[in-house]
């Protein structure tokens, strides 16, 4: 075969562009470095996978912290609706759920990824696993194919490197691709981790490991400034802390300056620090003789009783009746604000999601074609964009899949 279009890369990005691509009547030559096509998608969401977040672009533009006004277009001609009907139309039913995430109606990844090689099979895609690409080919500085590990050349008119970033390694994401950007003359990002739990400095967390909470309110201060603050679910870990708040949260975290960070989660945030302390009144009063430890279990888990009374300074067979009302306010502050200090992010290769990677100055916002290098197109998590979590990251892997397959 001798393709019009390469596309190195078997994952959302690439292969949503492969079936558009091929629908365009582009011969698709796509490779994949794993013995299977989208590793990755296959377990994106604990298996689910979050396909896409149906909002409107103003919300979706919103949960983009880095460049997201390079994505405006892309996203014009590839919405999240787009997307769903993408998959609606392949057989898969969807379903929205809280906070507008999107899953197919199975709660089976698996049949996100049969849709998609269904749909390159019957588009003419001809793909190629455990193949990896050793470098790009150039003629007069176009990019024009590409020589594989075992020395195979093969050329073709245009070639999208959708090779993913470096989070999850066992699924293929190697960081592969920045190295082949990098030939053609393009800038990296340095990849850094983002949607990853943190490492805590306190031993609570530990305390109270498997512990986990929802309808809490998560802050994030730098210095004085809020950098976020949102309701939601969180989980305590052996390490530190974990969950869709968090992971939201380490999008906008400094790798290097972790220390200028504080963590305040608010356990009840329903409730004013009086109406707490009008609860902890009525609680109290039916249990008068009883030891403290044992008074707070309608307002609170077993696990965080012990450490919640340890950062309070109560002893926890202090009886109820002898619990002064300074006691309550100090309680009532370390439920309102139970602070934490981040030490450390977890691995690269635990992130969801790589942040940095191609930067985006040097790409065609509207094709996904370089600027450097005629002939080259870039697509996906390679690129330096990355999102919170809610299946925002695979609606930028779908669009600017879809805009490269609609140029190459």
């Amino acid at each position: 075969m001798n393709p019009d279009v390469i596309i190195v890369g078997g994952g959302a990005s690439g292969c949503f562009a492969a079936v558009h691509a091929a629908r365009r009547g582009r011969r698709v030559l796509l490779l994949d470095a794993n013995d299977r096509l989208m590793h990755k998608l296959s377990i994106t969401g604990k298996g689910r996978c979050n396909v896409t977040n149906n909002c409107g672009a103003d919300t979706l533009m919103q949960n983009i912290p880095r460049n997201p006004r390079f994505l405006y277009s892309a996203f014009s001609r590839c919405t999240p609706q787009d997307v769903m009907a993408f998959f609606e139309q392949a057989g898969v039913p969807l379903k929205t759920e809280r906070g507008r995430r999107v899953f197919p109606q199975s709660d089976k990844a698996a049949d996100i990824c049969a849709a998609l090689l269904r749909n390159m099979s019957e588009a003419g895609v001809t793909h190629r696993l455990q193949t990896r690409v050793k470098k790009l080919l150039f003629t007069d500085g176009a990019c024009t194919g590409v020589q594989l590990t075992d020395g195979a050349e093969i050329r073709a008119e245009s070639v999208l490197l959708a090779t993913g970033g470096m989070s999850y390694p066992r699924t293929g994401s190697r960081g592969d691709g920045y190295a082949l950007a990098e030939s053609a003359g393009h800038k990296i990002i340095p990849p850094q981790p983002s949607l990853i739990p943190l490492e805590t400095a306190e031993t609570d967390a530990a305390e109270m490991q498997g512990l986990s909470l929802k309808n809490v309110t998560l802050t994030v201060k730098r210095g004085k400034k809020i950098i976020f603050s949102e309701l939601g679910e969180m989980l305590f870990t052996h390490f530190g802390i974990s969950g869709p708040l968090v992971l939201s949260a380490s999008c906008l975290l400094d790798p290097a300056k972790l220390g200028d960070y504080t963590l305040s989660i608010d356990m009840k945030p329903a409730l004013s620090a009086e109406q707490l302390d009008a609860r902890m009144l009525r609680d109290f009063a039916e249990q008068q003789n009883r030891d403290i430890a044992n008074a707070l279990h309608l307002l609170l888990p077993a696990s965080m009783i012990p450490v919640m009374l340890h950062r309070a300074n109560i002893a926890p067979d202090t009886k109820v009746h002898s619990i002064t009302k300074g006691q309550r306010t100090e309680l009532g502050c370390c439920l309102k604000a139970f602070t934490l200090h981040v030490t450390a992010m977890r691995p690269i290769t635990e992130a969801i999601i790589t942040r940095g990677g191609v930067s985006v100055k040097e790409v065609d916002p509207n094709t996904m074609a370089s600027k450097l290098c005629s002939g080259l197109f870039l697509s996906g998590e390679l690129l330096d964009v990355d999102a919170f979590t809610g299946g925002y990251n695979l609606q930028i892997a779908f669009a600017t899949g879809y805009a490269a397959g609609m140029h190459l």
